[in-house]
């Protein structure tokens, strides 16, 4: 591959060199829009830019324009109100696709002349929401990121190739910003624009390219199921992951199917990548980055990727091996203490998913009348039969038994939400203060509308049962079954969300129910309002049969 360092991307423009196919961009038509960029920022004053932008080829010009202008960049996370209030006093511009705020075609000035970057100059401000959830500003010089981009390229820009890299993760995190943009923009490899958040967006997008390699998270390679049509995809040249851990299954379903193991990268926003690994326990860290330990086990990085001399002093626990690869052994800044006793997160949470009902696990604090522990799960295929044949207090109980092994009982969790996934956020984490808030929500009453289409004014929702709904309480114990009333409650909430009908409820017709609605269960709700009659029609129905139907009688609140 013709390598060009960070430094010097904008140099020398070379038109036959690919940045992206759909919308077609070269590198000299990246370079011109960059230069553009670059003086009118310099012509209006701007020393400080925020820069959220969806298009990953639009960042690029973005960074690349900004730090040729001498501007400091700072990503942040999401454009929520409460984040543009926190950063709006730092920056100058926001330069992003909402409507009000500034946009790259504003930049139609003469272009500035052709210059290398200054490593160490030219900053970039990262936002993370670090394990409490509460934001954090991570500074980082472009000569930080040029060593970590130039050390991928040394491992495994060989095996890439001329792969057209395609992306689940977002741009504005390093993971992302690193994989998806600067590495490709310096190697002269192509990649694909958009974050692509779904399986068969990731098959579509890999069909379009003889070679591909993918950026992916754990959320997106553990959802990748039979369907996908896997010896066309198999030939993809490498498949990373970060942002979270990629459970043992999902990376030897993976190695099963494509016939190699997906390459998983350990790191952080502070840090960059600490080190890899496929198909193994043990991390190798990168070449240059150097570990040690404090007294508590935690491990200290000092790394190229890094300021000068600073070391990195992490929560993760660890055990070094003699040869330098090492173990993860949990976070260490999720100890809690209950009754004066230490108790350690993490290892309840591997403890947990050792039993063959729990695919994932979080655990947290729940503050009430005295402090307990509380757990969020996901449940396996088993453990979901279990809840549903044996009931939600059998479940519990018994996974408060397995858990007994391993702990006291004071750390035995008093409270437990059943999910049908962990509510991750854009970085693949999920903050302590996110969990703690889950545990003391009360259980979910409606279903998950996971789709829904309107035809001629008849509703068609797809719509996913929580498993654990208040509802399947006493009704019955080892047997959970949605209640009937509930499904007509449920059909006259949602019609009257999507409806114009009359308020007043007035009876029922021909009310049938014929399947069992279970925890966990796909239903599909059809709705259909006969004005004429004043009837709301429903009816539930499963893959192959319909559960229930009937029709809902309506007065409008004046009639008598």
């Amino acid at each position: 591959m013709n390598w060009i360092t960070l430094e010097q991307l904008l140099l020398k423009a070379q038109p036959d060199r690919a940045v992206t196919v759909e919308p077609a961009l070269n590198h000299a038509q990246l370079c011109e829009q960059a230069q553009s960029l670059a003086a009118g920022l310099q012509a209006q004053g701007v020393q400080h830019i925020a820069v959220h932008l969806e298009d990953a080829a639009d960042l690029a010009i973005a960074l690349l324009g900004a730090w040729r202008a001498g501007v400091s960049v700072l990503l942040p996370a999401d454009l929520q109100a409460q984040t543009r209030q926190r950063w709006s006093t730092e920056v100058d511009l926001w330069l992003t696709d909402q409507a009000d705020d500034a946009h790259l075609s504003d930049y139609r000035y003469p272009p500035l002349p052709a210059n290398p970057l200054d490593l160490d100059r030219c900053q970039l401000s990262l936002c993370t929401s670090g394990s409490s959830g509460e934001p954090k500003r991570i500074d980082k010089t472009l000569r930080q990121l040029a060593n970590e981009v130039e050390a991928l390229e040394h491992l495994w820009g060989a095996d890439l190739g001329e792969a057209c890299i395609i992306g689940s993760v977002a741009t504005q995190h390093i993971y992302g910003l690193l994989f998806r943009v600067l590495w490709p923009l310096c190697a002269g490899r192509s990649f694909v624009r958009k974050q692509l958040a779904f399986p068969e967006d990731l098959q579509r997008a890999s069909r379009e390219y003889p070679v591909f390699a993918w950026v992916a998270s754990p959320a997106l390679l553990k959802r990748m199921g039979d369907n996908l049509d896997w010896p066309a995809l198999s030939a993809v040249r490498r498949v990373f992951s970060s942002g979270g851990a990629l459970p043992a299954e999902a990376a030897q379903s993976l190695h099963e199917r494509l016939q190699q193991w997906p390459t998983e990268i350990f790191g952080s926003s502070e840090t960059g990548g600490i080190a890899w690994r496929q198909g193994q326990n043990l991390w190798q860290p990168f070449a240059d980055v150097a570990l040690s330990q404090d007294s508590d086990g935690a491990l200290l990085i000092a790394s190229p990727y890094l300021p000068a001399g600073h070391i990195e002093h992490t929560a993760d626990a660890a055990r070094i091996a003699t040869d330098g690869r090492f173990e993860l052994l949990g976070r260490l800044d999720r100890i809690v203490k209950l009754e004066e006793k230490r108790i350690s997160l993490p290892m309840l949470e591997q403890a947990l998913m050792t039993h063959e009902w729990v695919a994932e696990a979080r655990l947290g604090v729940v503050q009430e009348n005295r402090a307990s522990l509380g757990a969020l799960l996901v449940l396996s295929e088993q453990g979901l039969h279990a809840l549903r044949n044996q009931g939600r207090r059998t479940l519990t109980q018994e996974l408060r038994q397995h858990l007994s092994q391993h702990c006291e009982a004071l750390a035995l969790p008093r409270r437990w939400r059943l999910l049908r996934q962990l509510p991750l956020n854009a970085q693949g984490k999920l903050p302590q203060a996110e969990v703690e808030t889950l545990l003391l929500a009360p259980r979910p009453k409606a279903p998950q509308v996971l789709e829904q289409i309107d035809t001629d004014g008849e509703w068609s929702l797809q719509l996913a049962v929580p498993p654990d709904l208040a509802y399947f309480s006493g009704h019955f114990p080892q047997t959970p079954v949605l209640p009937g009333v509930v499904q007509v409650d449920w059909a006259l909430s949602l019609g009257q969300q999507l409806m114009d009908l009359p308020a007043k409820f007035a009876g029922m017709e021909v009310l049938k129910f014929q399947q069992l609605v279970r925890p966990g269960d796909e239903i599909q709700l059809h709705l259909r309002f006969d004005s004429a009659r004043s009837k709301l029609y429903f009816a539930y129905r499963n893959e192959t049969a319909t559960c229930s139907s009937g029709r809902i009688l309506l007065e409008a609140s004046g009639d008598a």
